[in-house]
Formats: C-alpha cells, sequence, structure tokens
C-alpha cells in the first residue's frame, strides 16, 4: 500500500470522526435547557419558572446536525466533485449555525423568545425577570459547528484523493504496476482492489501458435494442423 494511499485513509477516517462528533454535538445540545426565566401572573401567585431548549431557541442545530449524519455516507458512496460538494455543504451547515446560535442567545431575543412562550401558555402571564443563558448548551452547539466546518473544509479540498465505495471496486480503475509474484502480493494486490486475472503470465490476446482462427462467412473455424514429425530417409 503506498503512503499517499495510507495517508488519504488516514485524513478520511480523521475527518469522518470530526463529523461524526459535530453531528453528534449538536443533536444533544438541541436538546439541553439553554434559557431559565420566570413568569408572573396577576394576584398572590409565586412566580413560575420556565425552562428553554436549544431547540426551542432555533431548529438550525437539530437539522444540521441530522445532515452531517447524511453527509459521512455522501462521503463514502460519492466520488470526485460530488464529494466536494458534500463537503461545502456541511462547512455551509456549520457556519450557518454559529450564526444562528450567536442570534438566539442575544439578550434581546432572548427575552422575546421567553414573552412569546409565555403567551403561547394561553395565561397572563409576564416575564419577571431577564432570562439566565447557560452556557453548556451554547458551548456544545458552538463546538459542533466548528468541528463541521472544519472536516467540512478538509472534505473540499482532500476528498477526491480518499478512499471510497465508488473506486474501491471498480474493475478499470487503474492499471496494475506490477504483477504478483507471492502470495503475499497477491493478497496486497486484492486489497487494493486490483483484478489477479488481468495481465496473467501466459494469457495472450490473439490466437496461439499463429493459427488462423477466423472462420468464413456462413463456415466454421478450422483447427491448426499438427505438424508431423519429419521421417528419416531409408538407406538405399
Amino acid at each position: 500500500m503506498s503512503s499517499d494511499r495510507a495517508r488519504g485513509r488516514r485524513e478520511y477516517g480523521i475527518t469522518t470522526l470530526a463529523m461524526l462528533a459535530g453531528a453528534a454535538l449538536l443533536l444533544a445540545a438541541a436538546g439541553r435547557h439553554w434559557v431559565t426565566g420566570e413568569l408572573e401572573v396577576p394576584g398572590p401567585v409565586a412566580p413560575s419558572p420556565v425552562d428553554l431548549t436549544g431547540a426551542d431557541l432555533t431548529g438550525t442545530p437539530t437539522g444540521v446536525g441530522w445532515a452531517g449524519l447524511a453527509a459521512i455516507a455522501g462521503l463514502y458512496a460519492a466520488r470526485g466533485w460530488v464529494r466536494r460538494a458534500v463537503g461545502l455543504l456541511t462547512a455551509a451547515g456549520g457556519a450557518l449555525v454559529l450564526v444562528s446560535v450567536w442570534s438566539a442567545t442575544r439578550p434581546g431575543t432572548l427575552a422575546d423568545t421567553v414573552a412569546s412562550h409565555a403567551a403561547a401558555s394561553g395565561g397572563a402571564a409576564r416575564l419577571a425577570t431577564d432570562p439566565d443563558l447557560g452556557t453548556l448548551g451554547p458551548a456544545m452547539a458552538v463546538a459542533g459547528a466548528a468541528a463541521m466546518v472544519v472536516s467540512g473544509l478538509l472534505a473540499t479540498v482532500r476528498a477526491p484523493a480518499w478512499p471510497g465505495m465508488g473506486t474501491r471496486y471498480d474493475r478499470d480503475a487503474a492499471p496494475r504496476q506490477h504483477q504478483a509474484e507471492t502470495p503475499s502480493d497477491l493478497w496486497r494486490s486484492l486489497d487494493a482492489g486490483d483484478d489477479p486475472t488481468l495481465d496473467a503470465p501466459g494469457r495472450t490476446d490473439g490466437p496461439a501458435d499463429g493459427a488462423d482462427r477466423t472462420a468464413p462467412e456462413g463456415g466454421t473455424a478450422t483447427a491448426p494442423l499438427a505438424r508431423r514429425p519429419a521421417e528419416p530417409k531409408e538407406n538405399s
């Protein structure tokens, strides 16, 4: 196995692991509580707490997280410019999450979101104090988005050189550089996707022994006549 092929496999493995970790962080962050606030209602009633998750503030992390999982399968199944497109879309999705997290966690946006959830409850509740923003949920989302951006950009630049389902089992993907001479060479060529029956020793494309096997129109091909050994002349 050449050094370039080994390097491509390492890059492909690291990129897919980073993409998987980024997608998992985004999905986990969307289900965590990001904001805690208090709602008060008219009358002698104590304020009631309200908690909002990342999915309540923005649905972008959830969508990009599932798209990142699909991108892993796309990188494996596709090749060429399609792989570049998958990587570019993945990086763009990560950047979109960063923008959405920043805009959704602004103080004014948080207050409006909590107030809208209070109004949707159907009562006369209103926001008692400014909502508190947690750090773990947004930090997980930012880390996942950064992993998606980095892995997507790496896939955009290097993906065509990586191994995948599209080229590994292609019969005519590349010519064989040398003939397998030992059993270990044969197994390495099979692992690389080469066909050991191509260019086999003793295999020729034309007819053997210079025989003309072309059949006339409407007839059948004739086999070459065997040469008889010359008989020695009898001494008179």
